[in-house]
């Protein structure tokens, strides 16, 4: 196995700087996704890191070798792509031998290493057949397979549940992880599903615009994003934003969102103090961290309902802000009809303030 560090890398496509200066490490064994939206530069990072593509600048190392002048096939990676890339003449058997093939092995030792990752991938029972007479799932494991019989000290998989179902790709997400905990082996994992993303690894590094935007576990990246940007890509549903101005009334601090005035608590209060923060921010807050009743409570704001979805075990509620549609999530069914009056109040210790002009967090 072995660490993957990248220094400062740059690649352009003409006048599109796809990847700008990005530098992040792998831990040896480690799980680590790179999510972002389309056209963010994770794929063509994951490619400069197989050697399909050349980098502009900067440095590429598995594990203590630079690798920037080293063909594909000398960087001991295996990738996994979103289409599967089988061959249709070869049956799986035949499909997850050729690498081993290519490369010398002989007989024996292709057979040996076959069967043992077919029968950790449970699809032993399909080496005779054809790529035209498998599921999605299955050949995505015949993909994985012919990977995995390699032994590469890093593997590197683009998308590679896109093409499954729904509920496949949940199973198959479960499947995933658990193979590379058993194998130990080194994962960068690219993704734009951060459902993925948040199961799956044990880092997750959010790009955007060809930037690294922050880098952290799952967790982390939900409670302390690190910017506007992140606060909004990771979470289902996404974060609210509202844009407040920040005005202090005998050093309490107060939230003015133009229909609101939401006072903070004493430690909110001097967290902004300490920090100078004053005049225009932006107010996040998930929409799980939004209570919702149909009786006023101490501290709740009068709303109106615009839609409601019912998710059976839980709820979306739609409401207005001034010319804003707002989302709150009720744990239970909840009945409303649109233009009803509901209340809705803030769950403060989750809220979130970023700087209007940077969109870094403040809080």
């Amino acid at each position: 196995m072995a660490r993957v560090a990248v220094k400062e890398l740059v690649k352009r496509f003409g006048r599109v700087l796809a990847v700008d200066h990005v530098s992040f490490e792998v831990r040896d064994g480690e799980f680590l996704v790179l999510l972002g939206p389309s056209g963010c530069g994770k794929t063509t990072t994951l490619r400069l890191i197989a050697g399909l593509e050349k980098p502009d600048a900067g440095e590429i190392y598995i594990g203590d070798r630079l690798v920037n002048d080293l063909p594909p096939k000398d960087r001991d990676v295996a990738m996994v792509f979103q289409n599967y890339a089988l061959y249709p003449h070869m049956r799986v058997y035949e499909n997850m031998a050729f690498p081993l093939k290519i490369r010398g092995f002989p007989r024996k030792e292709i057979d040996k290493r076959v069967r043992e990752v077919a029968e950790l991938l449970h699809i032993q029972h399909l080496l005779d057949r054809y790529p035209r007479q498998l599921s999605g799932g299955q050949q995505q494991r015949v993909a994985l397979g012919r990977a995995l019989v390699r032994q590469p000290q890093v593997f590197l998989m683009d998308e590679p549940l896109s093409n499954l179902d729904a509920k496949l790709r949940v199973y198959m997400r479960a499947e995933l992880k658990r193979l590379q905990r058993e194998l130990g082996i080194t994962t960068i994992y690219v993704t734009h599903d951060q459902a993925e993303a948040m199961t799956m690894a044990d880092r997750i590094a959010v790009m955007n615009e060809g930037k690294i935007m922050q880098i952290a576990e799952p967790q982390e990246l939900y409670s302390k994003p690190a910017n506007v940007f992140v606060a909004g890509f990771v979470g289902a549903p996404a974060m609210n934003f509202i844009e407040a101005s920040v005005n202090f009334e005998r050093s309490a601090a107060v939230l003015d969102t133009g229909v609101w005035k939401i006072p903070l608590t004493e430690d909110l209060s001097k967290i902004l103090s300490a920090k100078g923060t004053a005049g225009e921010v932006i107010l996040g807050i998930r929409p799980e961290h939004i209570e919702v009743s149909k009786q006023p409570t101490p501290g709740a704001y009068e709303v109106e309902v615009f839609v409601t979805e019912p998710l059976g075990a839980e709820t979306i509620i739609d409401f207005k802000h001034g010319d804003v549609i707002m989302k709150a999530k009720h744990p239970e069914h909840f009945e409303a009809k649109p233009g009803e009056k509901i209340y809705i109040k803030f769950r403060m210790e989750y809220m979130h303030i970023f700087d209007k002009k940077t969109g870094t967090a403040i809080v």
